[in-house]
């Protein structure tokens, strides 16, 4: 384990672009969740199928093929993205589709009696949803959603394709270097236990904050 622990800051620098990917891809899916949901249940015929279709393709495809339309792809367009970015954005759209299903069935569990009520009492229905409905469905969407988050997590070791030196990346090329497989395969799996262990712990804690909605 010498080896590892003198490539220790190679691998904790790969570790940090995993964090850093993940947590930028979580926040412009959920981003893209919200708007998506909201489509598919307030939105006019034409915005629902384009929302439908939008869930039915990223869902329907692998998210490595999404990675490399994404990155190798839009080349054939005139659009050249660097790697980390092509990866973000890849993540974020592949994260938003299947967020934005837990979010639906969250908001439609919301009773329909809430949101009349707001607007009797005067709220706007763009108070309403930021106000009352959107807390209580995202406590509501919270255990499933963090199922996807740490899912997304693994997932970027799937940007390596694209030479992003993410954690497996990381790994690959020392493992390239030295032709030492399983000290180094043990270690990143530590690292992606722990890095997963602290999301499920933060996404508790977040959980309970919002349980005053309940």
């Amino acid at each position: 384990m010498d080896i590892v622990i003198d490539h220790l800051p190679f691998l904790f620098q790969g570790a940090y672009y995993t964090l850093l990917i993940t947590v930028i891809s979580m926040l412009f899916g959920s981003i893209i969740a919200a708007f998506v949901a909201v489509a598919r249940l307030k939105g006019a015929p034409p915005i629902r199928w384009i929302a439908r279709a939008y869930v039915s393709i990223i869902r329907g495809t692998p998210t490595l093929v999404q990675i490399i339309i994404v990155y190798y792809g839009l080349v054939d367009f005139g659009i050249r993205l660097q790697p980390l970015p092509a990866a973000i954005i890849a993540l974020s759209i592949s994260i938003g589709a299947y967020l934005s299903e837990t979010l639906r069935g969250a908001l439609q569990s919301i009773p329909k009696g809430q949101m009349e009520a707001a607007y009797a009492s005067g709220l706007t229905p763009v108070q309403t949803m930021r106000r009352i409905i959107f807390p209580q469905a995202i406590r509501i969407a919270i255990p499933p959603a963090g199922n996807t988050f740490i899912g997304m997590l693994k997932e970027t070791s799937l940007v390596s394709v694209i030479t992003v030196t993410e954690l497996l990346r990381s790994a690959q090329l020392l493992i390239a270097q030295y032709y030492v497989y399983m000290p180094f395969y043990l270690s990143i799996a530590l690292m992606y236990w722990i890095m997963s262990t602290g999301f499920s712990f933060l996404l508790e804690r977040w959980e309970k904050k919002l349980s005053i909605y309940v």
